[in-house]
């Protein structure tokens, strides 16, 4: 396969995430969620609440192998076991997020998702969002425009803060840190329509592209939280920064997506 021919990674991203995300249907619903929990299908990361199942793995390892089958010279970037090295600025490169929302698909909430993000020298070129519960898959690609289900997305076109809904998150470790996000969320509070917290960035992402939400901000992000998700929101006409404006939204750990008056609205109340 042609190593930029972004039909042929589509095909690749479509059928990895379709595949992904039947392997954590096959998981779903089987795994404990007490506190004496079996480690060898649930364990912790950085806190408790940060969790890892083996669904999240066998998720992982279909992906990669596919991609590696398909595109064996492109760089992975995975969030649980591949992280190929070098410079993120040069070549092609996927991230993969094998379980976005993995706190909600333990304890049987269906906003939990598959992403993939290509990217190539730095700059992000297709996704696929994949929703096994609900059977939605998103996808774009640059120049071309954003889809559920086959259908065009476009942003949501309210301009005004009191008519929006809006989506962030907070850190796992929530406590430990000097902002965790808590001061925005009160800050914003009483001059929207309304807040939501899906538990999963890539879908919080998707449902701003889709229009669902007016837009999302968060902050202590991974580039595998977010490197799906944010051409969703710019392929549907939408705004995707850092908290300051910047570009640094892959990397840097924050980022604002929104349509162009509600981003404008909320750029200069996030803090990070």
């Amino acid at each position: 396969m042609s190593e930029y021919n972004l039909d042929d990674v589509l095909d690749v991203a479509l059928a990895a995430a379709l595949e992904a995300g039947s392997i954590l249907t096959e998981f779903a619903g089987k795994l404990n969620v007490r506190p004496d929990f079996n480690g060898e299908k649930l364990w912790t990361k950085s806190s408790r609440r940060d969790l890892a199942t083996a669904a999240d793995v066998a998720s992982e390892r279909a992906i990669v192998a596919r991609i590696r089958e398909a595109f064996p010279t492109h760089a992975i970037e995975a969030e649980e076991e591949v992280c190929d090295q070098g410079d993120a600025r040069i070549g092609p490169r996927w991230f993969v997020d094998p379980l976005d929302g993995t706190i909600n698909f333990v304890h049987g909430l269906p906003a939990y998702c598959v992403s993939l993000g290509f990217y190539v020298d730095g700059k992000p070129l297709l996704s696929v969002v994949h929703l096994p519960r609900l059977g939605e898959t998103f996808h774009a690609i640059v120049g071309r425009g954003a889809f559920l289900n086959g259908s065009k997305l476009r942003v949501s076109e309210t301009n005004l803060l009191s008519e929006s809904v809006l989506a962030t998150g907070f850190p796992y470790r929530r406590g430990e840190l000097a902002q965790d996000n808590l001061s925005n969320f009160s800050g914003l509070f009483y001059d929207i329509r309304g807040i939501r917290r899906m538990g999963s960035a890539a879908v919080d992402l998707a449902y701003t592209a889709a229009g669902r939400l007016d837009g999302f901000w968060e902050l202590h992000l991974s580039s595998f939280d977010v490197a799906g998700g944010a051409l969703l929101v710019r392929e549907a006409g939408g705004i995707v920064t850092d908290a300051d404006g910047g570009e640094d939204w892959l990397h840097g750990g924050h980022i604002i997506a929104a349509g162009p008056e509600i981003h404008a609205a909320l750029l200069g109340r996030i803090t990070h």
